[in-house]
């Protein structure tokens, strides 16, 4: 079994300042991401980041790692992470690096990489990049260093790849839409995506300012999207998290459409127009409603451990080409390589127009399960017994719910917490089980 040190659910991701998140270790990274994977013939990777202040420092300092190595880098800036998997397919490089901290706060930040064909890294590939950052850092001969250079207007070339993705004569003039930019790296490119494409566009938090990215918005916030929806009367609100691959939908009520919802309906959508290739995958997080919804239509669910890499690579290996986690990571392999909120948000925006129904009336095509998701936050989490702890805890309550239903513990992928699910049919039940489940692991 290969152990990780670095490497997480996506990617690396911290406090910065705090190690692994320091310009020297991202400097011994990025020498290390260009030994390892900078060796095909175009030897070059492409590097973008969010708006999070920390972003440029972060990004020279994993540059000139790259650089030393031979590899040259070609620079998006400002763009969405979904934006650096398309240019690491289409101008055909050697990687692609997005310095993110995802739907993080501003003090947290990180890298996300994707291998040359789009897609997230296998762990086999991370644990070679971390096996090379325990070696001595050494400069290439001295006339081969990399050479730096800026993707002309990457913007507009990942407008146009979006847009791409659903029929050229859709219209959305009939759609107000409010967007939630979360004052991450869609606030330039999304308004622009849905006002080309007829909408009314009310765009909330546009103005990063370094610090208040995810800052009380995007699809981790959803409270101010809610109420801009109702006064606004607009007809869906999207919100995106802090680097663009999430995206949480609010319909024309200001009911929460998440993306176990999202997957459903474009599932269905698929199988009706016969699109469908095999059936869905998501994880062990998604709504067992929806699970028995699909099974309803006929549509194979397969639950993968959570993260998007996971459900990315179980629907390459079941050949199907649909997958979602219920946190907005919405997977289309026929639309594009990787998780990505505004292509998934056409697609739903397309389903609603050729149908001619609201978001609520295509999200209450299923009944979901009363769902609780709560956090414990925790300063160190890394043993046998308190693993043994949980377990025992998990089967002392099993036992006061009903059929379908579910208790999840598990360790965060991006923060130090532990993530509890409980889910059932009696809400009352499940929020109090969720409760006593919290305050008993806060006893340990």
């Amino acid at each position: 079994m290969t152990f990780l040190q670095y490497f997480r659910t996506d990617g690396i991701r911290g406090k910065v300042g705090d190690n692994p998140i320091t310009p020297n270790f991202l400097l011994k990274l990025g020498w290390s991401i260009g030994t390892v994977l900078g060796k095909n013939k175009t030897k070059k990777i492409i590097i973008g980041r969010d708006t999070r202040i920390s972003g440029s420092m972060l990004q020279s300092a994993l540059e000139f790692g790259i650089l030393s190595t031979g590899v040259s880098t070609l620079l998006a800036n400002c763009i969405p992470t979904s934006a650096i998997a398309y240019f690491t397919k289409s101008l055909n490089a050697s990687a692609g690096i997005v310095v993110s901290g995802s739907h993080n706060l501003f003090y947290d930040n990180g890298i996300k990489i994707f291998y040359k064909n789009g897609s997230k890294l296998t762990k086999k590939i991370e644990f070679s990049i971390e096996q090379q950052t325990n070696h001595i850092f050494s400069y290439s001969n001295y006339m081969n260093f990399g050479r730096s250079s800026n993707i002309i207007d990457p913007e507009s070339q990942y407008i146009n790849f979006c847009k791409n993705t659903i029929p050229k004569n859709i219209d959305l003039s009939k759609l107000t839409i409010i967007l939630d930019c979360a004052n991450g790296s869609t606030f330039n490119i999304a308004p622009k995506i849905f006002q080309d494409l007829g909408a009314k566009v009310i765009a909330v938090s546009i103005n990063p300012n370094g610090v208040n990215i995810n800052e009380n918005s995007g699809s981790t916030d959803i409270l101010k999207l809610k109420k801009m929806v109702l006064l606004e009367k607009a007809d869906v609100g999207l919100a995106f998290d802090g680097d663009g691959d999430r995206v949480i939908m609010v319909d024309h009520l200001g009911n929460k459409v998440d993306g176990d919802q999202i997957i459903y309906i474009i599932a269905k959508e698929y199988l009706k127009e016969k699109k469908l290739k095999g059936g869905v995958v998501g994880t062990e997080m998604t709504n067992m409603g929806v699970i028995l919804g699909l099974k309803k239509l006929g549509i194979p669910f397969y639950a993968a451990d959570v993260g998007d890499r996971n459900v990315c690579k179980k629907i390459k290996e079941n050949q199907w080409m649909l997958g979602a986690e219920k946190s907005g990571h919405i997977i289309l392999l026929d639309k594009h390589s990787t998780g990505d909120g505004i292509i998934a948000s056409l697609q739903v925006l397309l389903i609603m127009i050729n149908n001619n129904m609201t978001l609520y009336n295509l999200s209450n095509q299923i009944t979901l399960f009363p769902q609780v998701l709560l956090n414990v936050f925790l300063k160190e989490y890394n043993n046998s017994e308190q693993d043994l702890k949980i377990k025992n805890i998990i089967s002392q309550y099993q036992d006061f719910l009903d059929k379908n239903s579910r208790i999840l513990i598990r360790k965060s992928g991006t923060e130090k917490c532990l993530r509890i699910m409980v889910e059932g049919k009696n809400y009352i039940k499940v929020y109090k089980l969720a409760h006593d489940i919290r305050e008993t692991i806060k006893s340990l």
